[in-house]
């Protein structure tokens, strides 16, 4: 089997109180593959999925730091495009006093346009997308392109909406777009601030019965280190996040999206489309500990030896 991620890839500067205290590579979806990666390296070769992303970036300093990273990780880098006389993003996130992260971006204004990779997919597969890139202009249709082939072609669709509000979010086409990712979709995960924003101050109960049942059965609501409420056909349950000392925030929501598709990726195909309290306690368990992990390093993503470590 495989997993494909789709989406930005940026090099990240961590600061803290005005002063760096990392350079990484990273981006939502990017950060999530590399943990897949990871985990995929430390599985028994005849188990271990492809992890592939599809990416573009320039062709610079940053961009050569990048994709070696991705080749050191087991992700596969024939999707990762890098544009010759173009520089790849640069993005400054800064730390506040909960760890929490402000960014700033740095793009090249004159990239080409993003191509929809030649990606083809079995039943079983798992794509995996999101974020502003899903939902944007410049990249919205390239990336439909690409989830409806792999829905077509029996893959399961996970979908982290991970929407915050900006320049673009006033659109009054936003909420179209997010809601035929949806609808796209095998698993939908939002947090209680993505709910907020789209659809104003409802509950993640109300979000699921007026808007997101209809388009996709399974959605997965976080509240940040408070809990995570799953909702599925004839299911319903609320799980507590354990508290931790965190270092920073980054790439917490994204590594509990890499310990979904982990989870999904042990189960049988069939187990993964019908989820039930057994699948959902593994899935939520594990991703919780993904997204635990992370937080407590300036890393964006799982250690290498973060499997062995937990006794997967």
């Amino acid at each position: 089997m495989k997993i494909v991620g789709i989406g930005e890839t940026v090099f990240d500067i961590v600061f803290k109180d005005g002063k760096p205290q990392a350079a990484v590579p990273g981006g939502s979806v990017f950060n999530a593959i590399i943990s897949l990666g990871r985990t995929a390296g430390t599985a028994a070769a005849s188990t271990a999925p492809r992890v592939i992303m599809a990416t573009q970036m320039g062709k610079d300093n940053v961009s050569e730091i990048i994709t070696s990273f991705m080749r050191r990780n087991n992700v596969e880098i024939t999707h990762a495009i890098c544009v010759e006389g173009r520089q790849s993003t640069i993005s400054l996130a800064m730390l506040d006093s909960r760890n929490d992260a402000r960014y700033e971006f740095f793009r090249d204004s004159a990239m080409p346009k993003f191509q929809t990779p030649d990606i083809e997919f079995e039943p079983g597969d798992i794509l995996l997308f999101g974020s502003f890139f899903a939902i944007s202009p410049a990249t919205r249709l390239q990336v439909r392109e690409l989830v409806a082939r792999a829905r077509s072609q029996g893959a399961i669709i996970y979908y982290d909406i991970n929407f915050r509000k900006g320049p673009h979010g006033n659109s009054p086409h936003i909420k179209d777009y997010i809601e035929e990712n949806c609808a796209l979709s095998t698993i939908v995960r939002g947090s209680s601030e993505d709910i907020g924003n789209i659809y104003g101050e409802c509950t993640a109960a109300e979000a699921y019965r007026d808007h997101i049942s209809s388009l996709c059965s399974n959605f997965i609501c976080t509240k940040g280190a408070d809990s995570t409420e799953v909702f599925s056909p004839g299911f319903h349950a609320i799980y507590p996040v354990h508290k931790i000392e965190t270092l920073s925030t980054i790439g917490a929501g994204d590594n509990f999206n890499a310990g979904v598709v982990y989870t999904l990726s042990q189960l049988p195909a069939l187990a993964a489309l019908t989820l039930g309290r057994e699948e959902w306690d593994k899935i939520v368990t594990t991703a919780h500990l993904f997204s635990a992990e992370v937080c407590q390093s300036y890393e964006n993503y799982v250690p290498e030896d973060f499997l062995k470590r937990y006794n997967f």
